[in-house]
């Protein structure tokens, strides 16, 4: 059966009933943990990280993967699965900003509200 991939740093549990229900429209969510990239890897490291992700992926049997995360590696990421035909997603989400001021302290807090899947 295929799956819908949420590889971001954000699991399904934590999803707006919006969100959710806009993967569902894929298939059964399957969290797979975007990694722990260190700002200290080389080019090669983040290239044979994202081979081994790819290879995960690939044997999930995806519908559609949601990947958001470090740029080089999602663009590495996000190239393979196109060439394999596999639609991948960004999450669209409206931004909702509130700013506090207390004792001098400014303090920014940000909500994001889902909107759509938008697809790479």
């Amino acid at each position: 059966m295929a799956v819908f991939i949420n590889h971001t740093n954000h699991p399904a549990a934590s999803w707006s009933p919006e969100q959710k229900q806009a993967a569902l429209a894929y298939g059964p969510i399957m969290d797979f943990a975007f990694p722990e990239l260190s700002v200290n890897y080389t080019k090669k490291q983040i290239a044979e990280l994202t081979q081994k992700s790819f290879a995960q992926i690939l044997a999930m049997h995806p519908s559609a993967v949601l990947c958001q995360g470090e740029f080089t590696y999602t663009y590495g990421l996000v190239k393979l699965l196109k060439e394999k035909g596999i639609p991948v997603l960004a999450a669209c989400s409206e931004r909702i900003a509130h700013e506090e001021q207390q004792g001098g302290i400014s303090r920014k807090v940000s909500y994001f509200q889902f909107v759509q899947f938008r697809e790479y």
